[in-house]
């Protein structure tokens, strides 16, 4: 056969699976988010799946089932629960606001009464001084949001089915990425068409930030945001568990933080009198929930992912609005993932791609010489 005819059919194979893969995808997208969370899922519980299978080690099925079971106990149902009372509070704010109990210009109008005069003057300066304008774009602003994040929450019934098919095929799925995982991973790694040294390379940096991502952004937010539930319930604040899941959300922003939440909350109780709310809020955000992060995060990370903060910002946010929740993971692991191989791609042509092709490739040190399997 000459030389031609093999490479029209190597191209030909090699366009096959990309359109069988491209079809794949179509046919398995609307189950992306829980195909995703399944092996992430997986990674992320593999030690313990480990440890139970040296437990019982001619028993790979029930070592998998009891992961399972723990992961749901754990994890899942803790997070319905929490999920419910957000989404009825989140519904009581959204009926408040409607009918006139919950009014921000009448709020924003109270704060502005209580600062001093020389600020008065300063924000009347700053074009603040209209505030029947100022105070109804506020209320439409805020009021928006809360009402649009309300009704997406109240219309998570109406897809309530397709939500209990998706999670059955997550835990589905997790069950044999856990127990297949040590065959699978090292497998889709000889598949890629990539070298093996910058395979292993690109794999250790996926779970190595997955990891870093998910104990440290999610764990500390869910940490964060709880005692910030804990606080505001504590002052008599309505709707706790709603601000306590926007301080999560908002601990993923580097450098702000939660503040961005609770500091606006100080202010308002400053401003309406009450002063000892204020002073607990302050407290609390200074000192409990603002050194949360400073706390936890060595533990659970352990080292740094190498990802600069402004990158972990940008890519969190784009991803929360391309993917939504899945984002927060997704999107910092994207920029590690390009982060490497751009650098990757740097060394070797730094070396000319020739007999230091291999130390190109080599893993950073302390990287694991052998390929990380889920």
């Amino acid at each position: 056969m000459g030389l031609s005819a093999r490479r029209i059919e190597n191209g030909g194979l090699v366009l096959f699976v990309v359109l069988v893969t491209l079809f794949l995808g179509a046919i398995v997208s609307s189950f992306a988010v829980a195909l995703l969370w399944s092996v992430l899922a997986a990674i992320l519980f593999q030690p313990l799946y480990r440890r139970l299978r040296a437990r019982f080690p001619n028993r790979a099925n029930l070592a998998a089932l009891l992961t399972l079971l723990i992961i749901t106990v754990a994890v899942v149902i803790p997070t319905l629960i929490v999920g419910t009372m957000v989404v009825d509070q989140a519904s009581g704010v959204y009926t408040k606001v409607r009918s006139g109990q919950i009014n921000f210009a009448a709020y924003f109008q109270q704060v502005h009464d209580a600062l001093p005069v020389k600020l008065q003057q300063l924000a009347d300066r700053a074009g603040l001084d209209s505030f029947e304008r100022t105070q109804a774009q506020i209320s439409n602003a805020i009021g928006s949001r809360v009402s649009m994040i309300a009704s997406r929450a109240l219309s998570i019934g109406a897809d309530a089915f397709a939500a209990v098919i998706a999670f059955g095929v997550g835990l589905y799925v997790t069950f044999f990425l856990l127990r297949d995982g040590d065959r699978l991973g090292p497998a889709v790694c000889r598949a890629l068409p990539l070298d093996h040294d910058v395979t292993r390379r690109l794999v250790h940096r996926f779970i190595s930030v997955m990891r870093a991502t998910i104990k440290g952004s999610v764990i500390v937010g869910l940490v964060q945001g709880a005692l910030g539930a804990i606080t505001f319930w504590l002052v008599g604040l309505p709707a706790a568990m709603l601000w306590g899941l926007l301080m999560a959300v908002a601990s993923l922003l580097p450098a702000i933080g939660p503040a961005i939440i609770w500091v606006p909350v100080a202010i308002y109780l400053l401003a309406t009198s009450a002063v000892w709310q204020a002073v607990v809020v302050i407290v609390s955000g200074a000192l409990v929930i603002g050194s949360t992060d400073n706390v936890l995060r060595p533990i659970l990370v352990g080292r740094d992912t190498g990802i600069p903060d402004w990158v972990v910002l940008v890519t969190t946010l784009g991803g929360i609005e391309l993917l939504g929740l899945s984002g927060i993971v997704v999107g910092p692991v994207v920029a590690a993932l390009f982060i490497t191989a751009w650098q990757i791609m740097t060394e070797q042509r730094e070396r000319g791609g020739g007999g230091d092709h291999d130390r190109a490739a080599s893993p950073a040190p302390g990287h694991d010489a052998s390929v990380p399997t889920p």
